[in-house]
């Protein structure tokens, strides 16, 4: 599940620093993608491992453009843990798998630049 905010819109408003920490992004490894053929816009589910502390999640994800079922399992990501769950059709996704768009507004996932322990709170 993401949202795509305007790429051309400003910053957004200043926020309290007490606030960003509300949200909590942690990073986790995809253990395994499966199809979502039933979802409007192409995307597929992914299962991702946050480590003991917040076990596997499960996330949709609009990233079919860039990514294979095969280039995804064993990547690590980021993700919001801690939003609602949203239902997305017949699925219920449990995080926000967090990307930026590229020139074209295809999604480019964020992703730590070295392995780090599933579950790391970024900060």
């Amino acid at each position: 599940m993401h949202v795509v905010p305007d790429p051309d819109a400003g910053a957004a408003p200043a926020i309290a620093f007490d606030d960003f920490m509300k949200v909590d992004v942690r990073v986790g490894t995809i253990v395994s993608v499966d199809a979502f053929p039933e979802a409007r816009k192409p995307a597929i589910k992914l299962l991702i491992d946050f480590g003991p502390a917040i076990g596997r999640k499960r996330s949709s994800a609009q990233i079919t453009e860039l990514y294979t079922a095969e280039a995804l399992v064993g990547r690590q990501v980021a993700a919001v843990v801690n939003f609602p769950p949203r239902q997305i059709g017949k699925f219920m996704s449990e995080v926000l798998t967090l990307g930026f768009p590229d020139a074209q507004g295809r999604v480019v996932l964020v992703a730590p630049d070295r392995p780090v322990p599933d579950g790391g709170r970024l900060f």
